[in-house]
């Protein structure tokens, strides 16, 4: 019931969001944020390899992961929310979501191959200028920029980095 109510909230925050979007020369960039779903260690470690690699170029990086129910938080290296963390009108209650939505990076990465509802009303929320994220069918409100991949979260992240620093 709380994720009906979620949808719906994320189709109003879609509406009212006025953040102001554009695509930033990705050598001029200085902050990205990154968000997922917590699936495995697989791509818990390919994420870690990307956030040392967007750090090596001198960016600030901030991560925000939704940790699902029977998933295990790795490391406990970033920020996280849970399905606990959205009250039963479907409004998330975690401060450190809200924040993490309210700042306005040059670069939101949704690193995620399947959207799902919590992920998506981060997205609706953000202030961010350039979210970019994989290609989803009849998603195009929540990101300006989006990577057809099939590779798993490894060629989306390969895609995402190789696609953004030609931007300028």
């Amino acid at each position: 019931m709380k994720l009906n109510f979620l949808k719906t909230r994320t189709s109003n925050q879609l509406k009212k969001n006025k953040a102001v979007r554009k695509s930033t020369d990705y050598k001029k960039a200085e902050t990205v944020g990154i968000l997922f779903s917590v699936e495995d260690r697989k791509k818990h470690d390919d994420i870690k390899e990307f956030i040392h690699k967007l750090q090596q170029d001198g960016k600030k990086v901030q991560v925000l992961e939704f940790l699902p129910e029977k998933k295990e938080n790795y490391e406990f290296m970033f920020d996280f929310f849970t399905l606990k963390d959205v009250s039963f009108w479907g409004k998330i209650e975690s401060a450190k979501t809200l924040k993490f939505s309210e700042t306005a990076f040059d670069y939101l990465f949704c690193l995620d191959t399947k959207l799902n509802p919590m992920i998506s009303y981060v997205l609706a929320r953000s202030k961010s200028k350039c979210r970019v994220g994989k290609y989803f069918e009849n998603a195009e409100q929540l990101f300006e920029f989006m990577i057809d991949s099939h590779g798993g979260t490894k060629g989306l992240i390969d895609g995402m980095y190789k696609y953004t620093q030609q931007l300028n």
